[in-house]
């Protein structure tokens, strides 16, 4: 039989929440990452202990803590060079457009993406795409070319 004709009133509220996926990339991660990982253990925790006999709530937050731990049981921090000279994991690149825009953006872990914070993961496409480049080599990003003119960590 289905599940969606399965009537069970005895079960939990959230019985069926559906575990969050786990990328099948290896989990890199910047420090500054590890730090968000451990800060997001630490208020699960919190919310845990606040949720008291909320069942739905606590269903979510166990969902939660099951992938942020295994998430940071994965974490690899990689720690970029000081003075880097190839585009990789970790590391600043300035950008200069054709139009005369420029961008910088930063290599970063897949739960550390942000792109409104001008943070790539490291497995996107625009970070592909940079990744292995030198200062000075013209890229397609954006629909555009653009330089790169600068690598910091």
């Amino acid at each position: 039989m289905s599940r969606v004709f399965a009537h069970e009133p005895d079960a939990p509220p959230g019985a069926e929440l559906t575990e969050r996926p786990v990328s099948r990339h290896p989990n890199l991660v910047t420090a500054a990452g590890l730090r968000k990982i451990d800060a997001e253990l630490a208020r699960l925790h919190a919310a845990r202990t606040a949720a008291g006999d909320d069942a739905a709530g606590l269903a979510v937050i166990d969902r939660d803590l099951r992938y942020w731990r295994q998430r940071r049981a994965s974490a690899r921090v990689i720690e970029p060079p000081a003075e880097p000279s190839v585009v990789r994991f970790g590391i600043n690149v300035r950008l200069h457009f054709q139009d005369g825009t420029e961008r910088s953006l930063r290599i970063v872990g897949e739960d550390e993406a942000d792109p409104a914070d001008n943070l790539v993961s490291w497995t996107s496409p625009v970070a592909t795409s940079l990744i292995g480049r030198l200062r000075g080599d013209t890229v397609e990003l954006f629909g555009q070319k653009a330089d790169i003119v600068d690598l910091r960590s």
